[in-house]
């Protein structure tokens, strides 16, 4: 066991957070997400929400401050009327790690995330989220000095 870690941060995870470097991706998916077919490198936190993972992990991983949006977002897709109030959540939580706020982020068309994870992300974070359009990507910056 260590101090300062958030306790939803698995050992798995963390050695992955670890092992990223400036500019690498990671990717938290909802319980829909379709991570094993995107990603050889899953991590599965079942019973637990995005928001949750996304809070722990910024606490400990910085977005990147050369990237105009360090977070992404699949877009709803056009026609669908879901609503997506867990957005708003994660642009809270995202403003309390990142002084440019709901600036980090953007949104992308649903198979462009999909192509983005493919290619990019780590690994894929899978939650239990039950909130649709509940995926986002996350652009790890650079860890500075004290």
């Amino acid at each position: 066991m260590l101090k300062g870690i958030p306790a939803i941060i698995s050992p798995e995870l963390l050695k992955i957070l670890c092992e990223m470097g400036h500019g690498d991706e990671i990717t938290i998916g909802d319980g829909n997400f379709p991570g094993h077919s995107l990603s050889d490198r899953v991590v599965r936190l079942d019973g637990h929400g995005v928001p949750e993972i996304l809070d722990a992990v910024l606490k400990l991983m910085p977005l990147d401050t050369y990237t105009e949006h360090p977070a992404a977002l699949m877009a709803v897709v056009p026609g669908d009327n879901t609503p997506t109030p867990i957005w708003e959540t994660y642009r809270e939580i995202i403003r309390r790690h990142d002084p440019r706020g709901d600036a980090c982020i953007e949104t992308i068309e649903r198979f462009a995330f999909y192509d983005r994870v493919r290619e990019k992300s780590c690994c894929v974070v899978m939650s239990g989220e039950t909130a649709t359009y509940a995926n986002i990507i996350l652009k790890k910056g650079v860890i500075k000095p004290e």
